[in-house]
């Protein structure tokens, strides 16, 4: 991959990272789900972490001509898949079931969060220089887990029965 076609990778980067957030806010100020809220909210801060290292990586890229050494080619790890246990905790009951305008941004979300991981596995898996791929790893690994929360997500609104079954593993055994 020469230089114009990771400035091109990087750029669409940047676009799909701000476009994402963009939605996350607007689902986090849109939604009155306690669970959506923090989990949107969560996951757009973290979009906006992504879009900065790319913002600066794509700086240096132009400016050096090359992959930068100095660059921090790092993210902070993604806390999303606590936002569900944590907003759980906080409550006195159970939240009530998101509407189906929480199910289908969760659902579109959970696609954008695929696409990413996608994205990012496949610029790391086309170049050869560690660096470079240690980078894109981690954000594909970290859109992954944003698409697993989403998941999660999207089965406690949808069956949040099967969901406390699942995660407090209670068994019926009979007896």
């Amino acid at each position: 991959m020469d230089q114009k076609e990771r400035l091109n990778t990087l750029e669409v980067a940047l676009n799909n990272e701000m476009r994402e957030r963009e939605f996350y806010l607007k689902n986090a100020q849109r939604t009155k789900n306690p669970l959506g809220k923090a989990m949107f909210q969560q996951i757009g801060d973290e979009e906006l972490e992504h879009y900065e290292r790319l913002q600066e990586l794509h700086q240096k890229l132009e400016k050096q001509g090359k992959w930068p050494e100095t660059l921090p080619l790092k993210v902070k790890d993604t806390v999303v898949k606590d936002v569900l246990k944590n907003v759980l905790k906080k409550l006195d009951s159970s939240p009530a079931g998101g509407d189906e305008d929480d199910l289908k941004a969760v659902r579109t979300a959970i696609d954008f969060e695929a696409k990413g991981t996608k994205y990012y596995a496949d610029l790391r898996d086309n170049t050869s220089d560690t660096k470079v791929k240690q980078f894109f790893d981690l954000l594909a690994k970290i859109e992954n887990e944003h698409y697993l929360s989403l998941k999660d997500t999207e089965e406690f609104l949808t069956d949040p029965v099967s969901w406390y079954e699942r995660t407090e593993r209670h068994t019926l055994d009979g007896a």
